[in-house]
Protein backbone atom coordinates (compact mmCIF):
# COMPACT_ATOMS: atom_id res chain seq x y z
CA UNK A 1 0.00 0.00 0.00
CA UNK A 2 1.53 3.45 -1.20
CA UNK A 3 1.47 5.82 1.63
CA UNK A 4 -0.80 9.23 1.31
CA UNK A 5 1.67 12.21 0.33
CA UNK A 6 0.42 15.76 0.14
CA UNK A 7 -0.31 15.32 -3.45
CA UNK A 8 -3.38 13.32 -3.27
CA UNK A 9 -6.68 14.34 -3.66
CA UNK A 10 -9.51 13.47 -1.55
CA UNK A 11 -12.27 14.66 -3.24
CA UNK A 12 -12.30 16.55 -6.84
CA UNK A 13 -15.38 18.92 -7.77
CA UNK A 14 -15.46 19.89 -11.35
CA UNK A 15 -17.82 22.54 -12.67
CA UNK A 16 -17.30 23.28 -16.72
CA UNK A 17 -18.00 26.62 -16.52
CA UNK A 18 -16.02 27.81 -12.86
CA UNK A 19 -13.02 25.15 -12.37
CA UNK A 20 -12.05 22.67 -9.83
CA UNK A 21 -12.09 22.29 -6.60
CA UNK A 22 -10.01 19.87 -4.54
CA UNK A 23 -9.93 18.40 -1.19
CA UNK A 24 -6.39 16.72 -0.20
CA UNK A 25 -5.88 14.10 1.52
CA UNK A 26 -3.84 16.57 4.64
CA UNK A 27 -6.79 18.50 4.65
CA UNK A 28 -5.78 21.27 2.27
CA UNK A 29 -8.42 22.99 0.04
CA UNK A 30 -7.82 24.06 -3.28
CA UNK A 31 -10.29 25.82 -5.40
CA UNK A 32 -8.44 26.55 -9.28
CA UNK A 33 -10.60 29.08 -11.29
CA UNK A 34 -10.94 28.19 -15.32
CA UNK A 35 -8.80 31.28 -16.16
CA UNK A 36 -5.96 30.42 -13.50
CA UNK A 37 -6.11 26.27 -14.80
CA UNK A 38 -5.50 27.41 -18.32
CA UNK A 39 -2.65 29.71 -17.97
CA UNK A 40 -0.75 27.31 -15.73
CA UNK A 41 -1.45 24.09 -18.38
CA UNK A 42 1.54 22.15 -17.69
CA UNK A 43 2.27 21.08 -21.43
CA UNK A 44 5.78 21.62 -23.73
CA UNK A 45 4.06 24.24 -25.67
CA UNK A 46 2.44 26.12 -22.46
CA UNK A 47 6.21 25.68 -20.38
CA UNK A 48 8.45 26.41 -23.59
CA UNK A 49 9.77 22.54 -22.47
CA UNK A 50 11.47 21.83 -25.52
CA UNK A 51 13.48 24.92 -25.68
CA UNK A 52 11.17 26.96 -27.32
CA UNK A 53 9.16 30.00 -26.33
CA UNK A 54 6.81 29.65 -23.77
CA UNK A 55 3.11 30.13 -25.10
CA UNK A 56 1.44 30.82 -22.14
CA UNK A 57 -2.11 31.96 -21.84
CA UNK A 58 -3.19 35.11 -20.07
CA UNK A 59 -7.00 33.79 -19.59
CA UNK A 60 -6.41 35.53 -16.05
CA UNK A 61 -4.94 39.11 -17.16
CA UNK A 62 -7.54 41.15 -17.20
CA UNK A 63 -8.37 43.52 -20.94
CA UNK A 64 -6.42 46.16 -21.65
CA UNK A 65 -8.60 48.13 -23.48
CA UNK A 66 -12.81 48.13 -22.64
CA UNK A 67 -13.45 47.58 -26.02
CA UNK A 68 -11.25 44.11 -26.60
CA UNK A 69 -12.92 41.81 -29.55
CA UNK A 70 -15.81 39.72 -28.51
CA UNK A 71 -14.24 35.85 -27.35
CA UNK A 72 -16.06 33.38 -26.21
CA UNK A 73 -16.14 32.91 -22.20
CA UNK A 74 -13.35 29.83 -21.47
CA UNK A 75 -15.14 26.70 -20.81
CA UNK A 76 -13.95 23.19 -20.15
CA UNK A 77 -15.38 20.49 -22.77
CA UNK A 78 -14.30 17.76 -20.64
CA UNK A 79 -12.24 16.59 -17.75
CA UNK A 80 -10.47 13.01 -18.45
CA UNK A 81 -8.36 11.29 -15.78
CA UNK A 82 -5.24 10.27 -16.60
CA UNK A 83 -4.16 7.21 -14.61
CA UNK A 84 -4.74 7.93 -11.00
CA UNK A 85 -2.26 10.34 -10.96
CA UNK A 86 -3.66 13.22 -13.26
CA UNK A 87 -6.10 14.50 -15.66
CA UNK A 88 -6.56 15.92 -19.04
CA UNK A 89 -8.45 19.04 -19.46
CA UNK A 90 -10.12 19.71 -23.21
CA UNK A 91 -10.50 23.18 -23.60
CA UNK A 92 -13.10 25.37 -25.74
CA UNK A 93 -10.40 27.17 -27.29
CA UNK A 94 -9.05 24.42 -28.63
CA UNK A 95 -6.15 23.19 -26.06
CA UNK A 96 -5.71 19.68 -24.71
CA UNK A 97 -2.76 18.90 -24.57
CA UNK A 98 -1.92 19.76 -20.57
CA UNK A 99 -1.54 16.92 -18.79
CA UNK A 100 -2.47 18.15 -14.94
CA UNK A 101 -1.10 15.68 -12.76
CA UNK A 102 -2.03 16.25 -8.77
CA UNK A 103 1.61 16.88 -7.71
CA UNK A 104 1.06 20.15 -10.50
CA UNK A 105 -2.17 20.86 -9.18
CA UNK A 106 -0.72 21.07 -5.59
CA UNK A 107 2.30 23.32 -6.77
CA UNK A 108 0.35 25.69 -8.38
CA UNK A 109 -2.68 26.06 -5.81
CA UNK A 110 -3.65 29.48 -5.98
CA UNK A 111 -4.57 30.10 -2.22
CA UNK A 112 -3.31 32.52 -0.42
CA UNK A 113 -0.98 30.15 1.82
CA UNK A 114 0.53 28.30 -0.97
CA UNK A 115 1.10 31.30 -2.86
CA UNK A 116 3.06 33.21 0.07
CA UNK A 117 5.07 30.38 0.54
CA UNK A 118 5.78 30.15 -3.41
CA UNK A 119 6.95 34.08 -2.97
CA UNK A 120 9.14 33.47 -0.47
CA UNK A 121 10.69 30.51 -1.86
Amino acid sequence: MQPTVAADPEHIAISKSKGIKIDWKDGHQSDYPLAYLRDECPCATCTGAHGTEPQKSNYSKPDASPFQMYKPALKMLSVEPIGSYAIRINWNDGHNSGIYSWVHLRKVCPCAECKGLRDSA
